[in-house]
């Protein structure tokens, strides 16, 4: 089965979602994955598809143009006193767009909340044929597979799943063998990228690798290919923001050169049942 890959939006996070299509076709991603969902970030861009009706229109187009699907979209975060239903808006989008999963987090320490949100956000999605996929995030309140495996299993939707960030993987300590134990049919596509091998003691220091540092496939301390390797073949997305390079590349060069080192790295390191 050939690879496929998405380019992720935080990764050219100044682009809009038309913008990054045309990148995304012209630099050889077969997927995009969409931030529409505001996430309150300081001066994070904001693309509100379901509200701006002519930037809906124009990645519409974009997308029947190039022949670039849309894998996901984000996201769907879970907090306290939060209200599942305020995602449908961006959840029809997906749908209309053609969009396969949502991808949420947890951001309270209230795991009964957590289990009942992310089941209506599974049930929500369900009709527009998306599924709900569950990341870990080492700043988050659900930080480890352990987890975020909990949630899941608690829930109990057949169209639930677990996203694994391998940046995430590796600063959460999870340990490989955890990924033996996932059921199969819950991962339906990963968030790739390579970081420095000494990770970071403070939150400060994680969110920036996270947000601003991210490095090329191959290039970091992350063992990628023994995570990936534990896993079934799925769409790669390719979710790895680097201010400077992107200030000194632009967004497509660099969104490129993320696609070639990813698949530079795979093609020497990828089992053979995930070539």
């Amino acid at each position: 089965m050939t690879r496929q890959f998405s380019l992720a939006h935080l990764t050219v996070l100044g682009c809009t979602p038309p913008e990054m299509t045309y990148i995304a076709a012209r630099t050889g991603y077969d997927f995009v994955s969409f931030r529409p969902i505001d996430l309150g970030t300081p001066n994070e861009p904001k693309y509100p598809l379901a509200e701006d009706k002519v930037m809906m229109r124009q990645t519409k187009a974009a997308l029947a143009e190039t022949g670039v699907k849309l894998l996901d979209i984000e996201l769907a975060r879970i907090y306290d006193g939060v209200d599942p239903k305020i995602y449908l808006p961006a959840m029809e989008v997906a749908a209309e767009l053609g969009g396969r999963h949502i991808l949420t987090s947890a951001w309270t320490e209230d795991r009964n909340f957590v289990i009942d949100c992310f089941s209506e956000l599974c049930d929500l999605a369900k009709p527009f044929g998306l599924t709900v996929d569950f990341e870990f995030v080492t700043w988050a309140s659900v930080t480890t597979l352990k987890e975020a495996v909990d949630i899941v299993s608690a829930a109990n939707r057949e169209n639930a799943g677990i996203m694994v960030d391998t940046l995430h993987f590796n600063r959460s300590h999870v340990r490989l063998e955890e990924l033996d134990s996932v059921p199969r049919e819950w991962f339906h596509f990963a968030h790739v990228c390579d970081a420095p091998k000494e990770i970071p003691t403070t939150r400060e220091g994680l969110l920036h690798t996270g947000r601003a540092e991210r490095l090329y496939v191959g290039e970091g301390g992350i063992d990628i290919a023994a995570i990936l390797n534990r896993m079934p073949e799925i769409p790669y997305s390719l979710e790895l923001p680097h201010v400077k390079r992107v200030q000194e590349l632009g967004y497509e060069e660099f969104a490129r050169r993320c696609l070639q080192t990813a698949k530079d790295y795979l093609d020497t390191h990828s089992s053979p049942c995930n070539r």
